[in-house]
This record gives structure tokens, C-alpha cells and sequence, in this order.
């Protein structure tokens, strides 16, 4: 009896959470029908797959062959209060560049580095990694003002500045 208490307990905990899960999950919203037919925009009520706000992906351009450059080390940045360290946030970055410019990233990495420090501090004294930090704005704004760096620095090789891996943690 003693063993069968608990494996009870677990059992209705999972059953609860799977009900509760269900009962709160929200009502997929219908996407309005564009076609001009209505025996077809009835045909696409029907269908459970038209029930979808996304778009579709666009299709990956074959003509354009592009490469991603992971920066070999990761970017260290304190925040500061009250002239104490309070937290560290910890940023990897990967550049998605033109295919064959790896040795042209990695020739300009100590300058890339630099100035990548210089907009995680700037964005860090602005408030940009308090409170909800990996917020799509906040995120947008870091990615669009390194990926003008870099632009300004190697050139239009540079595609995309992408953020890998953020951590933030507490000292």
C-alpha cells in the first residue's frame, strides 16, 4: 500500500494537468477566406489546415549561396548599478555571410570584437538587457544596430547578424 500511494498520486496529477491542459487550451482563430467562390471558402472552413495565422516560409534562394561564421569566443557584458556589477550577460554570435568570406570575417574578427563590445555596452547602458531582455524588440534593435557594424566594417557580405546563445546571470 505504501508504494501504491504514491504512483497513485503521480497518475492523478498527470491526468489533472492533461485535462487542465486541454480545457485551457485557446480556440484556433479562422483566417479570413480570400478566394472569391464561396462554395470554396466553405470547402476551406472545413479544413482544419486553413486555420492559420502564419504565412508561409519563403523558399530558401538556391542562387545566393551563403556561409555562417560562428565568432570563436564568447561576448562578456556586466551591467552595471550603482557603480556594482549586478549581472553578466553572455552573448554567442554567428554571421551569415556570402559563401567563401569566412577568412574575410575571421581577418576582421579582433576589429569585428571591438565594436560588437562597443553596441552590447551601449545597448546594456540603455537599458536594453533589463526586465524582459530577449523581448522581439529589444532583441531587433541589438541584432539590426550589430548587424549595421559589421555591415560598416567587412561590407554587404555580411547578410545577417544572428544571436545564438544569451544567458544573463545574477552575481
Amino acid at each position: 500500500m505504501k508504494k501504491l500511494l504514491p504512483i497513485l498520486i503521480v497518475l492523478l496529477g498527470l491526468g489533472g494537468g492533461i485535462g487542465a491542459g486541454t480545457a485551457l487550451r485557446p480556440a484556433p482563430e479562422p483566417v479570413a477566406c480570400e478566394a472569391e467562390d464561396p462554395a470554396e471558402c466553405a470547402e476551406k472552413k472545413k479544413d482544419k489546415s486553413s486555420y492559420t495565422n502564419k504565412k508561409p516560409a519563403e523558399p530558401y534562394d538556391a542562387e545566393e549561396p551563403r556561409e555562417f561564421v560562428k565568432l570563436p569566443k564568447q561576448f562578456v557584458v556586466p551591467l552595471i548599478k550603482n557603480e556594482r556589477v549586478r549581472a553578466l550577460v553572455v552573448l554567442s554570435v554567428t554571421l551569415e555571410v556570402d559563401t567563401g568570406m569566412t577568412d574575410t570575417v575571421f581577418g576582421r574578427a579582433p576589429k569585428l570584437r571591438d565594436a560588437f563590445l562597443q553596441v552590447m555596452f551601449r545597448h546594456a547602458n540603455s537599458g536594453g538587457f533589463d526586465g524582459n531582455f530577449t523581448s522581439g524588440h529589444s532583441m531587433k534593435d541589438l541584432r539590426g544596430s550589430l548587424n549595421d557594424v559589421a555591415q560598416s566594417l567587412i561590407g554587404t557580405i555580411v547578410h545577417e547578424v544572428l544571436i545564438t546563445d544569451i544567458v544573463k546571470q545574477a552575481v
